[in-house]
């Protein structure tokens, strides 16, 4: 019998194997097409493969390769971060793009031990930026940029 010696590469490779059928199964009833001419169903599915495949030689390499335990769970990074996308996912259409993109980096920062606000308010500015090229000027998505601007 197998014996785990790396159990973060064990849990990280089935969590890869986990996402990689899940996304195959969503794009089941999606059109595949072809490599040439691809179908809505074509990228979900070869991701979905490359994942399943990623995880597995994760797992393969848990039984070979000694690493630490696991650590013990922390609910509050969690928490924290998923609070921050769900109150992105809230206030973007009425503060804006900018606003909410920065508030989000920054209270999800705020989930480390070792949050700088001076840092994630920079990071956030400059993710902002890039958040309106991207989605904005480059995409053409009618999201609006400022608050009332939409």
């Amino acid at each position: 019998m197998a014996v785990v010696r790396s159990p973060k590469d064990l849990v990280a490779g089935l969590l890869f194997i986990a996402a990689g059928i899940a996304a195959i199964a969503i794009a089941a009833n999606y059109t595949l097409g072809t490599a040439a001419r691809m179908g809505p169903g074509y990228f979900p599915r070869v991701l979905g493969m490359l994942l399943i495949v990623l995880g597995a030689i994760l797992a393969a390499r848990s039984l070979r390769l000694t690493g630490p335990p696991l650590p013990g769970w922390k609910w509050r990074p969690v928490l924290v971060t998923l609070g921050s996308v769900v109150i992105f996912g809230l206030i973007v259409n009425h503060a804006g793009l900018v606003v909410s993109t920065i508030l989000l980096i920054v209270m999800a920062s705020a989930a480390s031990h070792e949050f700088r606000p001076r840092e994630a308010v920079i990071s956030g500015i400059a993710l902002a930026a890039l958040a309106v090229g991207v989605f904005v000027i480059g995409l053409k998505l009618q999201i609006g940029i400022w608050p009332g601007a939409h």
